[in-house]
């Protein structure tokens, strides 16, 4: 099975979103800081998926597994387009030496398909963060298209997950009765109260960090197993003990709101310690999995005025998680693994010329 980037085996340019070239206008800053993270996510998702596929066992999960190795060789080559075009230097990103496809088993069919739906969700949010900040018309075209493209491997991850049982669905609450107007006084009362019940975007918020937890804790399990440096493996245990701490938080304020957890959550980690990719890629892997993790967490702080315990709990863990990526960051760079963004001009540099 050929799973190397080949013309023939990447999907054309999609004739509802064509590309249109664009003569005279310059990229932006915002417009290449888009298409150098969208080449780095689809070129880090090509290789874990191209692994996954030679360790799955289920038919319909493999399925799916083909589905976004397709989408991310589509943005690979979409990307390069522009480049060309543009005379920009292709990233590294991850190359064949980053993945070792003779690797033995890792994870289980549930950890994969589950990191399969939670990449799609987190590719939802960057894709739609990095239309909105565009304006050249091919970029905004490419864009769109990324948007709708995990949209669909999320509905397809989702759709198998429930057919298999291996779905958690959020807590049910009561259905209103009515509409309710909060007054001033409880508003601010509720603040500084901690019997005020948790309402349901709380539960939200609560429950898919516990869940995406989960998941890090058996990603990072994996990791720390196949990791050869030693610098390297301490730092996946480290992250590890901090998703342990998280589940174990979250869980509680579930529990005392009388809301039910799902049941505890399959490791789905065999004890094989041979590692199918680079400590460089799984060190970026976990990296990505901080920002995004962090970035839930600001979210959810930001719904959280009507309960200070909640923001504060929150605001806690994000500061745990940006100190475990700062952590992350500093070994990159100190094993010279740290492939820099596009940079900005040096001070007193001339200015490109803007169309």
């Amino acid at each position: 099975m050929d799973l190397s980037i080949s013309q023939s085996n990447t999907p054309a340019p999609s004739e509802e979103y064509p590309v249109e070239i664009v003569e005279n206008i310059s990229l932006t800053s915002s417009e290449i800081a888009s298409l150098w993270s969208s080449w780095m996510e689809s070129s880090i998702k090509e290789r874990m998926v191209q692994y996954f596929l030679k360790t799955v066992v289920d038919p319909e999960i493999k399925e799916v597994l083909e589905y976004t190795l397709n989408i991310a060789r589509k943005h690979l080559q979409r990307i390069r387009e522009i480049y060309i075009r543009e005379k920009h230097p292709i990233p590294r990103g991850f190359t064949a030496e980053d993945v070792n496809l003779e690797a033995p088993r890792l994870f289980s069919d549930s950890v994969i398909i589950s990191f399969l739906a939670d990449l799609a969700r987190s590719r939802l949010d960057g894709y739609s963060t990095a239309l909105q900040t565009c304006a050249r018309s091919d970029v905004r075209q490419y864009f769109t298209e990324c948007v709708a493209d995990p949209a669909e491997i999320y509905n397809r991850s989702v759709s198998v997950m429930l057919s298999k049982g291996i779905f958690a669905r959020p807590p049910q609450i009561r259905v209103p009765e009515k509409i309710i107007f909060t007054t001033k006084q409880n508003f601010l009362s509720s603040r500084i109260s901690k019997k005020k019940p948790f309402n349901s975007i709380h539960v939200t918020h609560i429950f898919f960090n516990l869940q995406r937890n989960h998941l890090r804790k058996s990603i990072l399990t994996g990791f720390s197993q196949v990791a050869k440096e030693e610098q390297v493996r301490q730092y996946m245990l480290k992250g590890k003990e901090i998703a342990e701490k998280h589940i174990e938080i979250f869980s509680t304020l579930l529990l005392k709101n009388n809301f039910p957890v799902s049941l505890a959550w399959e490791s789905g980690v065999t004890d094989s310690t041979i590692a199918p990719f680079s400590d460089l890629l799984m060190l970026q892997e976990v990296r990505s999995m901080n920002v995004i993790l962090s970035a839930n967490y600001a979210k959810a702080i930001s719904i959280s005025g009507d309960r200070k315990d909640l923001a504060g709990d929150f605001a806690r863990l994000m500061a745990e998680i940006l100190k475990h990526a700062r952590e992350g960051m500093n070994l990159l760079v100190n094993n010279g693994w740290y492939e820099e963004p596009p940079q900005a001009e040096e001070p007193g540099a001339p200015l490109n010329t803007v169309h």
